[in-house]
């Protein structure tokens, strides 16, 4: 009797504990450059089925619709979404910004990604004790294909395309010493989250295409340029407020549906 309403409020909780959980994530990632917000999405659990529409009677009438009772929700994933977050002007050249579609490449263990490949929005770029171009994270992983920036090189530069320029002593013109190349996803939203601003290939993305900035589906690379996170602090705020209000709900069913029990125990008495 009031069982199946108590199984069913517990799978919600489960459910809005998961939702919970991604929410917090969001927030915490407000200010992390090239994070991309997460949502989760739910579906219904099996039915049981009481009565079937369509069944004719003594009369010959049918059923105009069935009898289901449904035994709760499950979360069926968590999907991302790729807007492209706000531009933040920066004034190191390394700091890259892709306007439109595209990620750069950074090799990782080869574990971790496919071919040691991994990818990402975040253009946070800085120079290791080798000159090399690398993430500024944690880890400092390296830019694929490799640049190395000359030890004597007193400015640097990066165009729209990606062509990477070092001005050097002595030339009156900045010299090309690197393409930065970015690779797109036929279903970008299926890359395996991995951490340290990074995404991975999965079989659900596909193989990764790449191609040089600024030409057909890829984006153009603006230098002295971040891109911010795509989190809405008001929007995350609004789904904290209605996770909670639909979870105080599902614990007053498994309260009624507690009470419905309890008198239902105590008839004999």
């Amino acid at each position: 009797m009031g069982v199946i309403a108590m199984q069913s409020a517990s799978t919600g909780l489960r459910a809005l504990n998961t939702r919970l959980d991604v929410i917090a994530n969001n927030l915490a990632n407000v200010n992390t450059e090239g994070f991309k917000t997460s949502r989760a999405n739910f579906e219904d659990l099996l039915y049981v089925e009481r009565a079937q529409p369509g069944v004719e009677n003594n009369n010959g009438d049918q059923r105009p619709t069935g009898l289901y009772v449904g035994l709760g929700v499950k979360v069926s994933g968590t999907q991302q979404d790729f807007t492209q977050g706000a531009p933040v002007p920066s004034d190191n050249p390394l700091d890259l910004f892709i306007e439109g579609n595209g990620f750069f490449q950074v090799q990782v263990e080869d574990d971790l990604g496919e071919g040691g490949m991994a990818f990402t929005r975040a253009g946070n770029f800085t120079l290791n004790a080798d000159g090399e171009i690398v993430l500024a994270n944690s880890d400092g992983r390296r830019l694929e294909p490799g640049i190395t920036v000359p030890s004597d090189a007193e400015a640097i530069g990066v165009d729209g395309s990606g062509r990477v320029y070092a001005s050097l002593p002595g030339d009156a013109e900045p010299q090309e010493i690197g393409q930065i190349e970015l690779a797109v996803f036929v279903n970008q939203t299926g890359l395996t989250q991995v951490g340290q601003n990074l995404w991975v290939e999965s079989a659900a993305s596909g193989p990764p295409i790449t191609g040089e900035a600024s030409t057909q589906n890829f984006g153009k690379i603006q230098g002295n340029m971040l891109e911010g996170s795509n989190v809405d602090p008001a929007r995350e705020l609004i789904e904290l407020i209605r996770t909670q209000r639909a979870f105080e709900m599902n614990s007053q069913s498994i309260r009624a549906a507690d009470e419905t029990l309890q008198s239902v125990a105590q008839l004999r008495r």
